[in-house]
């Protein structure tokens, strides 16, 4: 029995809704009145030492953000945003959400580690072998680096320049960084021209990153009017709220010639407490300097930052949030997630001033090892 023109119509305006509804564009897309959900994230690990991993989260959906906590709670929009792979070095259970916009959540990704690695455990580490017989690149895989001029905030002087670099300034035939043959890292500043200035500054930046445990850097600074060596860390959260509030950890940190006692500045800045009100200056025993080799190293766990040199059993200072109270609007940003580690030689700036006629050029910081324990 043939259908009724009316009836016709309907089905055809049905037909159209119908089609209307389900057929949307990107990844916020709907079907009916079903929103698409954001694929849960995958969890993928590769050995670290002694039984710690470094852990990589992922999710297909495209411009979704991943967000997780490491204490077992339940991640939401509010938690630690997912920005490079982390070492997991003790027993905890990480979970893990996407969200993109435009699509639901997804569900919750859960996975419990239980290294049950014990304290002072070598769980991670680059000590810049080199058996190639020439200079070599240090390891692509953890290390990137800053480039360019601008000052870096300080008012330095120096441009950075990475791995093989013959931009100008920079030069590959004068490298400012490299691993040499002696099993040290090498990083140069350089004076390619009067007032013109070159330098390196590596990190882990989006490669490797940690929470907790105690980091050691073994190193050889420069002394000289202008110079400002620095192993430091920043929180992985600088690609989303920025500095000050991702939180820096300076581990080793001087400027300018020997000091009579010689020293190193141990510091922490975060929102509230910046620039110089938050360091401890270590003065070494008579007779040492910065420029002979030293380990510089910081104990870091939760609601602690501690600074030693050479001798983990007697921190210099201990930072806990109690020594940022007395800073109007300051917090603690230490325990929000992990930082990454950063290695530079800068020239000039604020703090050291120019470098001048007794500045000798190149000059170089070698590093010998950075290597991280479980606390």
């Amino acid at each position: 029995m043939p259908f009724s023109y009316s009836f016709r119509l309907r089905c055809v305006a049905a037909l159209g809704a119908f089609l209307l509804a389900g057929c949307g564009s990107g990844g916020g897309s709907t079907t009916g009145t079903a929103t698409m959900q954001a694929t849960a994230p995958t969890v993928a690990t590769t050995a670290a030492q002694n039984g710690a991993v470094i852990v990589t989260l992922s999710t297909s959906t495209a411009a979704a953000t991943i967000y997780y906590t490491l204490d077992g709670s339940t991640p939401t929009t509010s938690s630690p945003v997912y920005e490079a792979p982390l070492l997991v070095a003790s027993n905890l259970t990480l979970n893990a959400m996407a969200a993109a916009s435009g699509e639901a959540n997804s569900s919750v990704t859960s996975q419990t580690f239980a290294p049950n690695i014990p304290s002072g455990t070598l769980v991670w580490s680059d000590e810049f072998s080199n058996s190639s017989g020439a200079n070599a690149q240090p390891n692509p895989a953890t290390w990137t680096y800053d480039t360019g001029a601008g000052g870096w905030g300080n008012d330095e002087l120096e441009d950075y320049c990475g791995w093989n670099s013959s931009i100008s300034p920079c030069s590959s035939s004068s490298p400012n960084v490299y691993v040499g043959t002696d099993g040290y890292l090498h990083i140069v500043a350089e004076q390619p021209s009067p007032g013109v200035y070159t330098s390196a500054r590596l990190k882990t930046e989006g490669l490797f990153s940690f929470q907790y445990g105690r980091i050691e850097f073994r190193a050889e600074v420069p002394e000289a009017q202008g110079f400002w060596p620095a192993n430091w860390l920043l929180g992985n959260s600088i690609a989303t709220e920025d500095w000050p509030a991702c939180g820096e950890m300076d581990v080793l940190e001087r400027v300018n010639a020997a000091g009579s006692p010689d020293w190193n500045m141990g510091s922490i800045h975060g929102t509230g407490f910046t620039g110089s009100n938050i360091g401890t200056q270590y003065d070494f025993p008579a007779g040492q300097t910065a420029a002979s080799w030293h380990t510089y190293g910081m104990i870091w766990s939760k609601g602690s930052v501690a600074y030693y040199v050479d001798d983990p059993s007697q921190p210099y200072v201990t930072y806990t949030p109690s020594s940022i109270s007395s800073f109007s609007g300051s917090v603690w940003p230490f325990d929000s997630g992990p930082s990454f580690i950063l290695l530079n030689l800068a020239v000039g700036g604020d703090w050291p001033g120019s470098p001048d006629a007794s500045t000798p050029f190149p000059s170089q910081m070698l590093v010998d090892y950075v290597r991280i324990f479980t606390n």
